[in-house]
């Protein structure tokens, strides 16, 4: 299975409380703002959801444990180990993607500006993008994000279904987890740059990162894009 990638766009499948995808989600912002391609390039996030396809939440034991080695890879995408109490950790992040996709109403810009700054909310800030009102929180503060306009289409709830659909896509042999980023012509690449391995068991063990040279992979998605 692939996927039709339309010429001027990168197709991003990832869950926002991926620190895998946070990563690489900053990244694709500040190499598109490097090439100069902010006007030509933009990014369709769709979601890669870990709970709908684990039938669970992400342990924050295994969150604790990434989030160190990958935020160390690029602090400045805005990194902390979780600051408030434990039982106000989100235990979801189905209403942030959510709101990403309906968000998409107000144009894709509003939707990629929404997600990043869902992304540095929740890994940066410590903030529960489970609830409706901090996702809202997070809106005001966004550029070109209308937030009232987004609160009215999560009452409508149309997003739900797209959801769904874009899970179908992940549980696909297309999708390799998140991040799996697409670019026009068959270009892709899961987790790009990176290559890493966990030692002891998830929850228990920590990741170390073999690889990590994201330049070259993040510039050829992000031309292939751009040329279509």
């Amino acid at each position: 299975m692939s996927l039709d990638v339309a010429p001027g766009t990168l197709v991003v499948f990832a869950d926002i409380g991926c620190p895998w995808a946070h990563l690489a989600v900053y990244r694709l912002h500040t190499t598109r703002a490097a090439l100069g391609l902010g006007e030509r390039v933009r990014f369709d996030i769709r979601a890669f959801p870990l709970e709908l396809i684990n039938d669970m939440s992400t342990p924050k034991l295994i969150l604790d444990a990434e989030t160190p080695v990958v935020g160390a890879l690029e602090p400045g995408a805005g990194w902390q180990l979780w600051q408030g109490p434990d039982h106000t950790y989100p235990v979801s992040t189905l209403p942030a993607m959510e709101a990403v996709e309906a968000a998409k109403d107000q144009g894709r810009a509003a939707s990629e500006t929404l997600d990043l700054a869902l992304r540095a909310a929740l890994f940066g800030q410590s903030r529960n993008i489970t609830m409706r009102h901090e996702i809202l929180a997070v809106a005001r503060e966004c550029a070109g994000v209308d937030a009232e306009e987004l609160k009215r289409a999560l009452v409508r709830g149309r997003s739900r279904a797209v959801i769904e659909e874009h899970l179908a896509v992940s549980l696909s042999d297309a999708v390799q987890g998140s991040p799996h980023v697409f670019a026009p012509g068959g270009l892709d690449a899961h987790n790009p740059g990176v290559e890493r391995h966990w030692i002891g068991e998830m929850g228990t063990g920590f990741p170390v990162v073999d690889r990590d040279e994201p330049g070259p992979v993040y510039e050829a998605l992000l031309k292939r894009a751009a040329r279509g």
